[in-house]
Parts: structure tokens; C-alpha cells; sequence
């Protein structure tokens, strides 16, 4: 395992005292370039996030470059704006699979930088970038966009904030090229998502209109909403067609700033009880509360993505944390809330964050299916129930050592008719929420420890005028492992040590009749690295990640098991057929992982 020549950093001027945690650590992030290895490069190094390829038609897709810029110095600056069109030369207009397409390419030194892509106002994509070398960088994204059907077939505007800054400093540009890419529709192509969406409504997939949820032009900076503290409440108002039958809320959400690490934030009382200043707290419980007109109708418990400059830059070269290139959105089913908002008048739509410090980033894409039989349906809630949240936090702890223990739950459940010309159809919404999280601090707050799980469950069941009953349900569970320490070596030197094990977890379902679909998702990450600092900077450093991505869907599956160190990928192992084979190997895998691999399973 080979160690770094000396690195160019460059620290904040604050002594390194006391909580030396990952807020300190953050300290530390960008600016990060390998004279050794930048110096025997001479091509880009290629980032990804581990992910599976899109099922797409074997057919050749119509494909359109719909924006080309180069994000210099965009910071506090207005959006860049494209028109959109729907292709027009391509043989059919009946698509099965819509592809959207990010490339880019940076050289230089940068921060990571959040960015976000709108269509008209409906967010497309949130992610982050790489942090470029001075030898130069290139990633991509793809995401499937099918979703946005309705959306893509008339011309719109697409929006794309990068705040990006540029100095003697800070040299990194980010070239961009955005694609769609249109793939005509083959009846042998069905998707698992498109099928449980079939199962679920009894009807089309995809929405017939979509509502962007997001702030108004003219805008400085990007189109979500910045929620900057617990009492800050962000809302758009909205109105929907009076034959709406179905509705979903779609949140994207992202954590900045003081709350980039929420789920390692300190208790109040230990910040208070220690004198310590500059450290965030508020403890390590977040959630994002959806409300309707004031009634709280649903939550999002966000996955604890870590982006591709946080603790320590090197873990993340060339793999990148889990959902640091594509941030997951959250789908809460309003449809049992029609009764309220059908009544032609306009409603409000609102977000605000439990515990929240500056600043989080959050707005919603409002998916409506319409009756196209009517001009006019009829709805009624019919039951709601959403208790206080359930907290429990042990604090034990003598100056800067201690142990915190904090437990939380939440359910919300919602029950209401529909009546439209596919009959009177009954929706019950129900989200369960359970939330553990361990924080050890220790060597007079220099090393920080935290262990912490969360049970994100979904079910939605549609009554049908048949009495048949369809369900479709998500399971998801996020699983954090962080351990920083601060180690003062010789000659004023300092050791700064870190480990990140990171899992995303989910098994969905939906069930119709004798139908029965079902997928599911193990993403497990292991990332460890160190980096020694003298005088304000760091002289040498380590990181070295490996990730089991394993993803059963029924006819497709998709198997990767990918390490790197310091930029060189260590092996690289990929399975796509579904049989006992990967199955076999990923289980051999969690065990030679030893704690890591029996930790998440």
C-alpha cells in the first residue's frame, strides 16, 4: 500500500484542540493533489459511483445534447438555462425508457460542490462533483428519467445550478455535457418499478402531469428551498386539475454546512457542559417533515450520503461514496389527501427539518395521475393519524468523554376514497419510522465513534373496486459506521485516522391478485484512511474503499465487488445473470469482510 508524497493542503488556522471529530476533519477537505501520483499521470482518472446499469431496449436510442457549459466562477449567480424539446426525429414517439446523461470533466484543485438539474422547475437530478487532480478528472451519471414521461413530451426549460468558485486557489473548472437519450418502446422490455406501479394503480405507470414543488425565478442560486434552522418552514403554493385519481410527492433533500454531518452532531447539553465553540449540535437526529396545508402527511428520514470531499477526500478517489453521484428522492403517497385539494382553490405544500442547522437543501416534483374519462372525480379523506415523534436520549459523559444513546420513532398512516370512472378505489398509506443512533466520545473528544441504523418503511394498499387488495411496499435500511481519532505524534505531527462503512439497504414488493414482484438491494461500502498533518498541513495519506453492490429484480441481477487505493483499482468483479453463482460469491465476500460483512447483514 503505497503512501503519498508530501500533499498540498491547506488548513483553516484554528488549533487542533478537543473535538478533533469530523467536523475538524472537514477542515481538511479539497485541495487535496498527489504531486507523485499527478506527476506519472498523464491521462484523467475516472470517478463512479457503484451503481446498476439501466435495462434499456437493444435498440439504438434518439439522443439529444441538451446543454454544454463550462461552470467557472458560478457562485451567488443565476442558474444556466437551455431549451428543451422533445425529439422529432425519431421513428416512433413511443418511448420505453428515457435516459438522462451527465458528463463531465474538471483539472485543478475544487471543492466538491452540490448542483442540481431542473426541468421547467421539476428537479431531474441532485448530486455532487468530483474533486479534480491537476492531471484531470472525468464521471458520469445516468439516471433513469421515465418517471418525467408527461413531462418530456412538450418543449420546457432546463435549469442547471453549479456554485462553483474559481481563484489562484481554487482552479478547478467543471466542463459539462447534459444528454437525453430516448429509447423507442420494445414490448419485451418491463421494468420492475414499471410493473409495480401497473400492480399498485391498475393503471398507466407514469404521471399525466407533474408539479414542480420548487422556488420561483428570477433566483440567484438554485431552484430548492434552504431550510437554515428546527423553526424554519419553507412552502410552495400549488393547485391540481379537479379529475385527478392518484397523487405522489416526490422529495429531493440534501444537508449542508453545520448539518453535512448531522448524524455525528453532539448533544446541546455536552457542547454547553464543555465550553466549546464552533462545533454544531442539536444531536444527531434529523427528519424532514412534509406537511399539506399545515397537517403533516408524511416524512423523510434521509440516507446519510457522504459527499465526495467529506471526513477524509482520499476515501473517495476513484470510488465514491453511495448516492454522492445520484441522491436519492423520497416518494410519499398523498392520494388518500384528494378529498382536500380537489376543490379547485390553492394549497401549500411544506417543509421543515427536526433539530436542523444552516442549511438544507429541499424541494419535491408533485406526480398527478388524471382521469381522462372525466373532468371531475370525487375523494374523501377518510382517516389520518400521525402521532409526536418517540425520543429517547441517554447522555453519559465527564468532560469530553462520554456515550450518547438516542432512539426515535415515528408512523404516520392516512386512509381516503377516490371515485373516478375506474370506480370508487380506497388508497392506505402507512410510514414507519425507527431510528437508533451510538456516539462514543473519547481521548478528551479527539476520537469519535458513531454507530447508527435506520428503518425507512413504506406500504401503500389500494383497494380496488373488485375488493381485490394490491400492496406495494418498501423496506428500506440505512446503516452508518464512523470512527475518526486524532493522534498527536512527534515534533508537533498529528495523525489523523478515519473508517466509514456505509449501507444501503431495500427490499420492495408489490402484490395484485395471484401477482407477485418483488427486488431486492444490498449496497455495502467500506472506506478507512489516514492522513498525517504537521504544521497545518498534510505530508502524507491513505484511503482504501471497497464496495458489494448486489441487486435481485426478479430476470435481471446485477453483482459488483470493486476495492481502490489512492486512486488504483485493487480488482473489479461484475456478475449480471441471475443464478446461485453471485449469490455465492457475495456471501464469500461478507465473510472474508469478518466484522464488516456480519455487521450489515
Amino acid at each position: 500500500m503505497a503512501t503519498l508524497l508530501p500533499l498540498l493542503f491547506l488548513l483553516l488556522l484554528q488549533p487542533l484542540f478537543s473535538i478533533a471529530n469530523v467536523h475538524k476533519l472537514n477542515q481538511l477537505r479539497s485541495e487535496l493533489i498527489s504531486q507523485s501520483t499527478s506527476l506519472n499521470a498523464t491521462s484523467p482518472t475516472l470517478y463512479f459511483e457503484v451503481t446498476q446499469p439501466i435495462p434499456v431496449p437493444p435498440t439504438k436510442p434518439c439522443s439529444e445534447l441538451i446543454l454544454q457549459h463550462d461552470f467557472a466562477y458560478t457562485y451567488g449567480k443565476p442558474p444556466v438555462f437551455a431549451n428543451y424539446s422533445p425529439p422529432s426525429n425519431c421513428p416512433s414517439q413511443n418511448f420505453s425508457k428515457i435516459v438522462l446523461e451527465w458528463n463531465a470533466t474538471s483539472k485543478g484543485r475544487q471543492y466538491d460542490r452540490i448542483f442540481g438539474v431542473w426541468l421547467s422547475g421539476v428537479e431531474l437530478l441532485r448530486s455532487c462533483t468530483a474533486e479534480p487532480r491537476t492531471n484531470g478528472i472525468v464521471w458520469s451519471v445516468e439516471k433513469d428519467i421515465t418517471r418525467y414521461y408527461s413531462l418530456l413530451q412538450k418543449n420546457q426549460t432546463l435549469a442547471v445550478y453549479l456554485g462553483n468558485l474559481v481563484d489562484s486557489t481554487y482552479t478547478g473548472v467543471y466542463h459539462v455535457n447534459i444528454s437525453f437519450h430516448f429509447y423507442p418502446a420494445e414490448a419485451s422490455l418491463h421494468s420492475y418499478d414499471q410493473n409495480v406501479g401497473d400492480l399498485a394503480s391498475g393503471h398507466h405507470s407514469w404521471a399525466d402531469l407533474i408539479l414542480p414543488i420548487s422556488r420561483n425565478l428570477p433566483l440567484t442560486d438554485g431552484l430548492w428551498f434552504e431550510v437554515e434552522n428546527s423553526t424554519d418552514t419553507e412552502s410552495k403554493e400549488f393547485e391540481i386539475p379537479r379529475n385527478a385519481y392518484r397523487a405522489v410527492l416526490e422529495v429531493y433533500v440534501s444537508f449542508h454546512e453545520n448539518d453535512e454531518f448531522w448524524y455525528s452532531n453532539p448533544t446541546n447539553e455536552y457542547i454547553a457542559a464543555n465550553n466549546l465553540t464552533g462545533t454544531p449540535g442539536n444531536g444527531p437526529f434529523r427528519e424532514v417533515v412534509v406537511s399539506l396545508d399545515g397537517v403533516l402527511v408524511g416524512a423523510v428520514w434521509p440516507f446519510t450520503v457522504v459527499y465526495t470531499g467529506g471526513v477524509n477526500p482520499l476515501l473517495w478517489r476513484p470510488i465514491t461514496g453511495i448516492g454522492s453521484f445520484d441522491l436519492p428522492s423520497y416518494d410519499i403517497e398523498i392520494t388518500p389527501f384528494l378529498g382536500n385539494i380537489l376543490d379547485g382553490k390553492s394549497h401549500k405544500i411544506g417543509f421543515n427539518v427536526t433539530n436542523a442547522l444552516n442549511v438544507w437543501y429541499i424541494d419535491a416534483n408533485l406526480h398527478i395521475w388524471l382521469d381522462k374519462q372525466s373532468t371531475r372525480t370525487q375523494a374523501q379523506l377518510v382517516k389520518h393519524a400521525s402521532l409526536p415523534l418517540i425520543v429517547s436520549v441517554v447522555s453519559d459523559f465527564v468532560g469530553l468523554n462520554g456515550t450518547f444513546v438516542t432512539r426515535v420513532s415515528r408512523s404516520v398512516s392516512s386512509t381516503g376514497w377516490v371515485k373516478s370512472s375506474n370506480g370508487n378505489i380506497t388508497t392506505q398509506s402507512i410510514q414507519d419510522f425507527s431510528y437508533l443512533n451510538t456516539m462514543v466520545m473519547g481521548h478528551d473528544g479527539n476520537l469519535q465513534t458513531v454507530d447508527q441504523t435506520i428503518n425507512f418503511n413504506d406500504t401503500v394498499l389500494v383497494k380496488l373496486p373488485s375488493s381485490y387488495v394490491h400492496s406495494l411496499k418498501s423496506n428500506k435500511t440505512f446503516l452508518l459506521s464512523l470512527y475518526t481519532d486524532l493522534l498527536e505524534q512527534e515534533d508537533g505531527t498529528y495523525l489523523y485516522v478515519t473508517n466509514v462503512d456505509l449501507g444501503f439497504i431495500e427490499k420492495k414488493s408489490a402484490s395484485g391478485g395471484s401477482r407477485l414482484l418483488e427486488s431486492s438491494l444490498s449496497n455495502l461500502q467500506n472506506a478507512e484512511g489516514n492522513m498525517v498533518v504537521k504544521n497545518n498541513l498534510v505530508v502524507s495519506g491513505v484511503g482504501n474503499t471497497q464496495e458489494l453492490y448486489r441487486y435481485h429484480g426478479g430476470k435481471f441481477c446485477y453483482f459488483r465487488n470493486v476495492s481502490s487505493s489512492n486512486y488504483t483499482i485493487l480488482y473489479d468483479e461484475v456478475e449480471n445473470t441471475c443464478h446461485n453463482k453471485a449469490k455465492s460469491n457475495f456471501d464469500f465476500v461478507l465473510r472474508r469482510l469478518g466484522p464488516f460483512g456480519t455487521g450489515f447483514i
